[in-house]
């Protein structure tokens, strides 16, 4: 009876036992864990964190393994926030810690919040606080390094409605990002490895209107995961904000999204690989610096499609790239320096060499399947030049094939663009990268040239009024070797160009069509050959101002003094530069016109040359060369020129033989200069030129005929320049019977001369000659003198024998020489001077009055003794005898003139007569004559 009552007491009492312990377990899970959690909780987060916090309850359920907690907040040490969670639930798996795995079958929490501070110092606020009050467990994480972590095993996690505040404290402006809501899913995570597949899990969170999204599949041990994560929305200010220490530039406006699959694997080597990746920047604007007013880049839509990455193959693969709508501005400063390149000149400078190489070793391999720009817009804005340029590509379309590291391949493209100012553009080829080589076909029409002044004023003092650029043809580049060489063929057009100089209103050059067709141009070395240039309807306005300074000197910018000199290239006297070259098969010119006005003449001088009309052919600066001019137009809307010869290399000391022949000239047109140097204007007559020009070099020898008709001077004219001699005189003695002066008037100089030119090289000679003329009148008639036989001197004179009216020999021929002069020049005015040599006419007469006449002899003797007597004054003529004489020999000139050689009377003076006559060498007394003009 005894031993059946123990076993009963024992059943009873581990029944009891086994009660009471459910019962103990239970209160102490119950009711004492929960109070001495939130007791503790708080306790140990400000001995170990410093952090100020409270929990509102903390329930367990012991039977289960699961804790909950409601209400955790905790501030740090600045009394700022720093965790909360409204609800933290924790279910332990029982299963899993027997075998010794600290397993959570499930942890779900709600609305967290975590606020984490990147520090001035690279940490975290978390690790700050933790290491401020735990200064040991870094030594205690590394007293046992052969210790194996703990097994961790989560079976869900479960994050909901999360927050997450980041505030980065690295920049000069601190910036924070508020993450929410954060959601989070988590299953089936194991710290060790397994031979089953990895855990899932899913991650969404937003801030503000950017969004990520993330999934796939997760391994600790190894660290393995792969799924998608896309990234939406990402901001301007967030991607300024991380980007800012390493992008050069100001990010102004935009957002970038960013999707892709991926897979990574790190353990004895690193494996990180996506697929199926997509890029896309949404109104993007970049800054060249913060201090810059505008956006200088706006990326409008930009999309890289089927992104692939592979880091161990260092790969890189991109689909399609699509830009619309893209918008570029581009500045160079007044130094020359591109406003994008300054600051990557800047990072280049600061990098160490060593790191600009590192990883050089292996090099990326990258593909791109093509590049299509759309509605692009690109604009150039030049301060180099003195005036700012301004240039504008727009509607810009640009299409670039396949390309790749492999930089030795052709690429495929095709750009076409319109210019704001006015006209299209298109290139249309392939290129190289490495080497550069570079084949297109170049077209453009109506390129407005108005807005390229700036670098014409760059090389030229003149303003583009108006012309249009039509061009087509193939650029063909290449640097394989030094220096780059290529090729350019093609046509081109310049057409409605108008030049002028600042300031003036009327048009310095200007011309309807400029064509050149072909055109071949070759880089290096340089070399132009052109087959045809037409020229239709060139205007040319010429103008010397009142300084004496041709308007056409203003064309070419002053220079400092040795800006010529520095200049030229280092080596150009090494005798490796061949120089430029160039060829011109053939200028057609038609219809051109050249106006001249000369304002240093009062009144002005203006002329026009129009219907200008020929050809130019074999036009170049290589020797040998002989090109031909054939040129003719019309001169004051009447007469007629002609410019034709033969043309030696340009810019050498080859001959150029020209010639100019104007014909009806209207002499009126010249009065400006006439009065200048002649002293008169002119009122009549017309002008033939025919000038014979050598040009060698910049010297310039000419042979002028000038023929001038009718010639009729008007009123004198003032002038400081004007010859001071009888100018009528002298135009008399030119002229001949037909009222024509014909002269010819050699000038030389040197074409480089500023003071150099040839209508006052003529002028001048003309009025020398008429010095000549009125100075030495007789030696006008060379011509007439010279078929006689006889010196321009021997004209001015007539001789006769002593004592008598009768013409000496060979006298008569003088006179007949002389009327031919008189009757070719009707203006001309004869004046003779008859006269005696008292002593040798004297004697004559004494002889004559002792012999009667010659009808007795007279004796030596006696003769001796009367010559003496008539010398010493003891005997003398009657006081008429020399008078008459000198009288008579007056009239007998001019009956014989006007008798025998029929000079009308009107030509014919007599002056008072001389009584001082010259006596020749031969004994013989000579008459004066004197010429003058109507």
């Amino acid at each position: 009876m005894a031993q059946s009552r123990h076993p009963s007491r024992l059943a009873r009492f581990l029944l009891f036992s086994l009660l009471l312990f459910v019962v103990l377990y239970g209160v102490a899970g119950f009711l004492v864990l929960p109070w001495w959690l939130e007791r503790n909780l708080p306790e140990q987060l400000a001995e170990r964190m410093g952090w100020q916090a409270e929990v509102e309850g903390v329930s367990v359920n012991p039977f289960i393994l699961a804790v909950e907690a409601e209400g955790l907040s905790a501030q740090d040490g600045d009394g700022e926030p720093v965790l909360r969670f409204d609800r933290l639930m924790v279910d332990l798996n029982a299963l899993q810690l027997v075998r010794g795995i600290i397993g959570f079958e499930a942890i779900r929490l709600e609305e967290p919040f975590v606020r984490l501070d990147l520090l001035e110092s690279d940490g975290l606020n978390l690790m700050r606080d933790w290491q401020a009050h735990n200064p040991d467990s870094g030594q205690a994480a590394q007293s046992d390094p052969t210790s194996a972590p703990p097994r961790f095993y989560f079976g869900q996690i479960d994050v909901q409605g999360g927050e997450l505040l980041l505030r980065d404290f690295r920049a000069e402006q601190p910036a924070e990002f508020r993450v929410t809501p954060l959601d989070l899913n988590l299953n089936d995570l194991a710290t060790w490895s397994r031979d089953e597949d990895a855990s899932d899990y899913s991650l969404q969170a937003a801030i503000g209107d950017e969004s990520i999204e993330w999934q796939g599949q997760l391994s600790i041990a190894p660290l393995y995961s792969r799924g998608t994560i896309s990234v939406t929305g990402v901001g301007f200010e967030t991607l300024e904000h991380f980007l800012s220490p390493y992008l050069p530039y100001d990010l102004r406006a935009g957002q970038v999204s960013l999707s892709s699959e991926y897979e990574l694997q790190a353990g004895d080597f690193l494996l990180l690989a996506t697929r199926n990746g997509s890029l896309t920047f949404d109104g993007l604007a970049l800054a060249v610096d913060e201090d810059s007013e505008a956006a200088q880049l706006n990326s409008g839509t930009l999309a890289v499609e089927q992104i692939e990455f592979d880091l161990g193959a260092r790969e890189l693969v991109l689909g399609p790239v699509t830009l619309e709508g893209l918008e570029l501005s581009v500045a160079r400063n007044e130094s020359g320096v591109i406003d994008w390149l300054a600051p990557l000149s800047a990072d280049s400078a600061e990098t160490p060499a060593e790191d600009r190489d590192a990883g050089s070793a292996r090099p990326l391999r990258w593909s791109v399947a093509g590049i299509e720009l759309t509605g692009g817009r690109l604009r150039w804005q030049d301060r180099q030049p003195e005036q700012a340029a301004d240039l504008a590509l727009e509607q810009l379309s640009l299409s670039v094939g396949e390309l790749s590291h492999y930089l030795e391949e052709p690429v495929n493209y095709r750009l076409q663009a319109t210019l704001a100012s006015g006209g299209q553009l298109a290139l249309d080829g392939q290129l190289t990268p490495l080497p550069f080589t570079l084949e297109a076909a170049v077209s453009g029409s109506e390129v407005a040239l108005a807005a390229f002044e700036p670098y014409l004023k760059e090389v030229a003092n003149l303003n583009l009024v108006a012309g249009t650029l039509a061009l087509d043809g193939n650029l063909d580049l290449d640097s394989q070797t030094t220096p780059l060489t290529g090729t350019f063929s093609g046509t081109a057009e310049l057409a409605g160009l108008g030049l002028r100089l600042p300031g003036m209103s009327d048009r310095l050059v200007a011309w309807q069509t400029l064509r050149l067709a072909p055109i071949e141009y070759n880089v290096h070395p340089a070399r132009l050959e052109i087959g045809t240039v037409t020229l239709t309807q060139p205007q040319v306005n010429v103008v010397r101002n009142a300084d004496g300074v041709h308007n056409l000197a203003r064309v070419v910018p002053s220079t400092s003094a040795g800006g010529a000199a520095d200049a030229q290239p280092a080596d150009a006297d090494d005798g490796t530069d061949p120089g430029f070259i160039f060829r011109i098969e053939q200028l057609l010119l038609e219809q051109g016109a050249l106006a001249y006005t000369d304002r240093t003449t009062e009144p002005v001088f203006t002329t026009t040359f129009d219907r200008l009309s020929g050809t130019v052919t074999g036009i170049s600066n290589i020797q040998p060369q002989q090109g031909q001019v054939n040129i003719s137009g019309r001169v004051g809307e009447v007469a007629s020129v002609k410019f034709s010869g033969t043309l030696g290399a340009l810019g050498t000391d080859d001959n150029s033989q020209l010639k100019l022949e104007l014909n009806d000239l209207s002499l009126p047109e010249l009065a400006p200069y006439f009065g200048r140097y002649i002293g008169y204007s002119v009122d009549s007559g017309k002008l033939d030129l025919d000038m014979d020009y050598e040009i060698a070099g910049t010297r310039l020898d000419a042979q002028n005929l000038v023929v001038m008709d009718r010639l009729q001077l008007g009123p004198k004219v003032s002038s400081d320049q004007a010859i001071d001699v009888p100018v009528a005189l002298g135009l008399a003695l030119l002229r001949d019977r037909d009222g024509v002066i014909e002269v010819e008037l050699p000038i030389s100089g040197d074409l480089s001369d500023p003071e150099f030119s040839v209508s006052r090289l003529v002028m001048r000679a003309f009025g020398n000659l008429l010095v000549k003329a009125a100075s030495s009148p007789f030696s006008m008639m060379g011509s007439i003198a010279d078929l006689a036989g006889l010196s321009t001197e021997e004209l001015g004179q007539v001789s006769f024998k002593p004592g008598s009216t009768q013409l000496a020999d060979g006298e008569a021929d003088k006179l007949a020489a002389l009327a031919d002069g008189l009757l070719d020049r009707p203006d001309l005015l004869l004046s003779v001077r008859g006269g005696v040599a008292p002593e040798a006419d004297g004697l004559a007469l004494l002889r004559q009055e002792l012999t009667a006449g010659g009808t007795r002899a007279l004796p030596d003797a006696e003769w001796q003794q009367a010559r003496q007597a008539y010398l010493n004054g003891e005997r003398s003529l009657s006081p008429e005898a020399l008078n008459n004489l000198a009288s008579a020999r007056g009239v007998t000139v001019r009956r014989v003139l006007q008798e025998t050689h029929e000079v009308p009377a009107k030509q014919l003076f007599l002056l008072d007569p001389s009584r001082a006559a010259e006596v020749n060498e031969r004994g013989e007394v000579t008459v004066q004559f004197n010429l003058n003009v109507r």
